[in-house]
């Protein structure tokens, strides 16, 4: 028999219609699904009553993959696929893969021989960099920085020296709750030089992408990200 394929399924960022975020491929294909993979099981349930799906919610199969999953479980995660049946492996928002734990479970599907299908949909990391006006030609992306101050701003002083010896643009994300703090750090750390980008609620009608030196934060004040998703990006 021949193996499923499994598709990556892309899903919005927040609270916005799937017909502004997703092609209408990617919905139709994520309603003919009857099998899933995704970080959180009410977030996938949820996505799924908007499509809506073409089948009951309470006969589609939703397998959990966090970064708690071990290895040794991701096999598991394959069997429809292995039974010949496709998969779709949603995130808890954005792109599946990309800065997401799905990534160990593409990475064994092509070990397998598993055909794998990445689908068009918003990748925040992205639409920060298109947005920011810093460059797209050399970009690197780090997840989260350390939380102490003192290891987040050697961190950053660190990413701020590459950035000007590669003329790489620098991205990375915050817990929502601590984004004051971290552009109070990006400001009192960096050279008057270098160009900070916030990017906030991207695809949400209160969007908003702001890029500024040290100096222009300071003048114009911090803006209304506390608790709101937020991509972080400087090029120095």
């Amino acid at each position: 028999m021949n193996k499923g394929v499994l598709y990556l399924i892309p899903v919005p960022l927040g609270q916005s219609t799937l017909e502004a975020v997703l092609p209408a491929a990617v919905r139709d294909r994520a309603k003919q699904l009857r099998h899933f993979v995704a970080e959180n099981a009410k977030s996938a349930r949820a996505f799924l009553k908007l499509l809506p799906s073409d089948t009951p919610l309470q006969q589609i199969g939703i397998q959990e993959l966090s970064e708690h999953t071990p290895t040794s479980a991701l096999p598991d995660l394959l069997a429809p696929l292995y039974a010949g049946q496709d998969v779709g492996l949603i995130s808890e928002a954005g792109c599946p893969a990309v800065a997401d734990p799905g990534a160990n479970l593409v990475a064994l599907a092509q070990r397998e021989g598993i055909r794998v299908v990445p689908m068009t949909g918003p990748s925040s990391i992205l639409l920060a960099l298109m947005g920011s006006g810093l460059s797209g030609q050399n970009f690197a992306f780090h997840g989260y920085l350390p939380v102490k101050d003192d290891e987040r701003q050697k961190k950053l002083r660190d990413l701020e020296k590459d950035s000007r010896q590669e003329k790489r643009t620098q991205i990375f994300i915050e817990t929502p709750y601590r984004n004051r703090q971290m552009l109070e750090t990006l400001v009192k750390t960096c050279a008057d030089s270098t160009r900070i980008c916030v990017a906030t609620d991207l695809t949400l009608d209160s969007e908003s992408i702001m890029t500024r030196t040290p100096a222009e934060w300071r003048r114009q004040g911090q803006p209304e990200i506390d608790r709101r998703p937020t991509v972080f990006l400087l090029q120095a």
